[in-house]
């Protein structure tokens, strides 16, 4: 077993649902007690970072899959209803504080470093955002950091509007190296060698027509994805990251609700934590 350096960091991508693969991974981790001093995260990873950094086993499990079953809060009439294809209610609400408490102070009382990634809608930049005690800013950081564009409703932090983090910065690992974490643990949400197909359009003035500068990265989206992917790849060749990837293109989407399909990812992602941690230990 190779043992990593003390200072190593996490690095979070984001996804959607597929980001169940990133709590399968954080609930392998968790069980053979590998904490990193540092981690930041983006949109999904965000999310299921929150219970890693709380320490509550299977709790973004629950969140993803149980809680998804049982109150289907992914639907187009919460769309209409209240301007998120996410139920922002049951998830940023009822879940942290009834349906799956959310440890409050376990995660304020954990010393490591957790970055959260927004999308600053005034700059079209991305902000790196933490809270351990103010529970409402927590609340408001985690879900910019979720909230995709066209389909949720922008969050205001600190006053400013913030979208997904995922707009701009989709794997934070250059975030994580300036940082001082020249070697990172990056969690994937795509197999190797996978690139978006989608084509970058221009985004019409009539939407999000306040933010000029949002309307520009927007339009940048998919070659800025690719140009990260392209990154992190050649980043593993040189031995300056290690990645936990699915190993076949995936079943599953952003908006997936299907169960079954978010089960087997949720396991593929837990024997992957589990070969990781393996291979290494901090």
């Amino acid at each position: 077993m190779d043992r990593l350096e003390p200072n190593t960091g996490l690095v979070l991508e984001g996804g959607g649902m597929r980001g169940v693969f990133t709590s399968g991974v954080l609930d392998a981790l968790m069980k053979h007690d590998q904490y990193f001093p540092y981690v930041v995260a983006v949109s999904a990873g965000a999310c299921n970072g929150m219970s890693y950094m709380s320490r509550q086993p299977r709790r973004a499990r629950y969140s993803n899959i149980d809680a998804l079953r049982k109150y289907g809060y992914i639907s187009l009439k919460s769309l209409l209803m209240k301007g998120s294809i996410f139920d922002p209610n049951i998830l940023y609400e009822r879940l942290p504080n009834e349906i799956a408490p959310f440890d409050y102070d376990a995660y304020g009382q954990n010393p490591a470093t957790f970055e959260m990634v927004t999308t600053n809608c005034l700059t079209g930049r991305a902000e790196y955002l933490t809270e351990k005690h103010d529970r409402r800013r927590m609340m408001d950081i985690v879900k910019a950091s979720s909230s995709l564009p066209y389909v949720a409703k922008i969050t205001m932090v600190d006053g400013i509007p913030m979208l997904d983090g995922g707009i701009v910065d989709s794997i934070p690992i250059e975030r994580a190296v300036n940082t001082g974490h020249p070697l990172n643990v990056v969690v994937m949400t795509r197999n190797r060698g996978y690139r978006s197909t989608e084509r970058d359009r221009k985004v019409p003035y009539i939407i999000y027509n306040k933010y000029p500068r949002l309307r520009v990265v927007l339009s940048r989206r998919v070659e800025e994805y690719n140009r990260q992917l392209e990154l992190v790849e050649r980043m593993e060749d040189w031995g300056e990251v290690i990645v936990i990837r699915p190993q076949r293109p995936l079943e599953v989407d952003r908006i997936c609700r299907d169960p079954e399909k978010l089960e087997r990812l949720y396991e593929e992602g837990y024997a992957e934590g589990e070969r990781f941690c393996r291979a290494y230990s901090l």
